[in-house]
């Protein structure tokens, strides 16, 4: 490895700012002057926190960095977690010449260069290169295509990262190559580790700083999954730091947020939560934002936020307005394809939905009424008309030719709703015990209103009711 330079009048090595600074060697001391979030860039890979689902013995990106694989690698997932430093540690840790281009400046000239560099290096040493390629996605077709031949042949071994899904931003000949590899954000407990180690580790802040509790938890909030975002705040507050101590109002000052009372584990994350569904079910759409964005930037799991919609959208408004559920389920379906912060907008777009909506509690009452039934054991037999008269053995039970519109059978006791004109007719459903049971009762809110009027007709018909 060498510092980023020119061969051939070709720029080489060459990252995107500071934070891609690349050193000699592995033990190669930090570049003086060069940012905490590079100083402490893992040199090895016991240092790397989280991806554990990815560094597994015998994993495929284990196998990379230690040199015993040779499949090029799309590694995919939000910023801070670690792409780029695993994309060092697989040049560093096997030999292998590493060069650099970003999609945000290279051009195909400057791939097809690097490649003849590459392919000379192999044809003249046998040293490898791997080229890291940050966000690749933003290259266009004719770019990723350049690469393929030299992917394919292994002249160069490919790490591209991307914070977009491949399956949508990379060429399929590409996609098909690579392996293709999910980074996940840090956890809470890994960003507390890379703190700590960052305020004791000679490459960072040397021990010269006590780190208040409440100042940690902070930016571990703030953080939300991100290395590159906590080590640049943690540096910023020490920075103004007067007395070697690094203060919660500190770090607020340094960052410009102000830290948030939220436990997640505590009586916070439910009084929250609580009081943001009780600003939906009140129909106080301002309210509702401000607990969503007070659980938001506190670090509440996004999807525990979603579910609670979803189940909301039933409980508290149901038939009143039946978009509600739908909108809830596409907001969790966002949260789970895009990600935070992106899917923020999503929950303020259920949320803003949902406490507009007309209310009612008439599906909540509906089920309830008929679990209630069941429990106090009026569950009786199935009308025999509406039995299954199709699987075998049904003709032993007296359900044979119970079936209506089963080919061939004869007419039967069950009368097909679809022969109508209007597409109900007189029939027992229920059993014996409960005809007669009202179960569903709407609201004049919203829809339900207009429900109402039509149930009370179906009601009348389907028991045979006149008038």
């Amino acid at each position: 490895m060498r510092a980023a330079g020119t061969v051939d009048g070709v720029n080489e090595g060459l990252f995107d700012g500071g934070l891609f600074a690349e050193p000699a060697h592995a033990d190669a001391a930090p570049i003086a002057g060069a940012p905490l979030a590079v100083r402490m860039r893992p040199q090895h890979l016991d240092e790397v926190l989280g991806q554990q689902h990815l560094l597994g013995p015998g994993s495929p990106l284990r196998r990379l960095v230690e040199g015993s694989g040779a499949a090029s690698v799309l590694l995919y997932g939000p910023p801070g977690t670690g792409k780029t430093t695993l994309a060092l540690l697989i040049s560093q840790t096997t030999g292998r010449r590493f060069e650099a281009l970003s999609a945000l400046s290279a051009g195909v000239k400057d791939v097809r260069a690097v490649i003849d560099i590459a392919r000379r290096r192999l044809s003249t040493s046998g040293e490898q290169t791997v080229l890291f390629i940050d966000e690749v996605h933003r290259f266009s077709k004719t770019q990723q295509d350049a690469l393929l031949a030299a992917v394919e042949n292994r002249i160069v071994l490919l790490v591209g990262a991307t914070t977009e899904n491949p399956s949508f931003s990379v060429v399929s000949p590409l996609l098909s190559r690579s392996l293709v590899l999910a980074l996940q954000p840090l956890s809470d407990s890994d960003i507390r580790e890379l703190l700590v180690r960052a305020a004791t580790d000679p490459r960072g802040l040397d021990g010269k700083y006590q780190i208040d509790d409440d100042a940690l938890e902070h930016l571990i909030r703030v953080a939300a999954g991100d290395a590159r975002r906590a080590l640049t705040a943690l540096e910023a507050a020490a920075e103004a730091a007067t007395d070697a101590t690094v203060t919660l109002a500190l770090v607020e000052a340094s960052i410009d947020q102000a830290a948030v009372r939220y436990d997640r584990a505590g009586d916070q994350h439910y009084d929250v939560i609580s009081a943001f569904i009780k600003s939906i079910r009140g129909s106080d759409v301002d309210a509702a934002l401000h607990y969503l964005a007070r659980m938001i930037t506190a670090g509440e799991d996004p999807r525990f936020i979603a579910r609670r919609l979803v189940v909301h959208a039933s409980e508290d408004i149901g038939m009143a307005d039946p978009m509600a559920l739908q909108t809830a389920v596409a907001a969790a379906q966002a949260v789970q394809l895009i990600g935070m912060p992106e899917a923020r907008l999503a929950l303020a777009q259920a949320t803003i939905h949902l406490a507009t909506a007309p209310k009612s509690g008439a599906v909540v009452a509906a089920i309830g009424a008929a679990m209630a039934d069941i429990s106090a054991g009026k569950a009786g037999s199935v009308p025999t008309h509406l039995r299954d008269g199709h699987y075998s053995g049904a003709a032993r039970l007296g359900n044979a030719a119970l079936s209506g519109h089963s080919a061939g059978s004869a007419p039967a006791a069950y009368k097909y709703p679809h022969d109508s004109p209007d597409g109900v007719l007189p029939q027992q459903y229920p059993p014996d015990e409960l005809v007669g049971v009202d179960y569903y009762q709407p609201t004049d809110h919203g829809a339900e209103r207009a429900i109402a009027s039509r149930l009370d007709k179906l009601r009348r018909i389907v028991r045979g009711r006149s008038g």
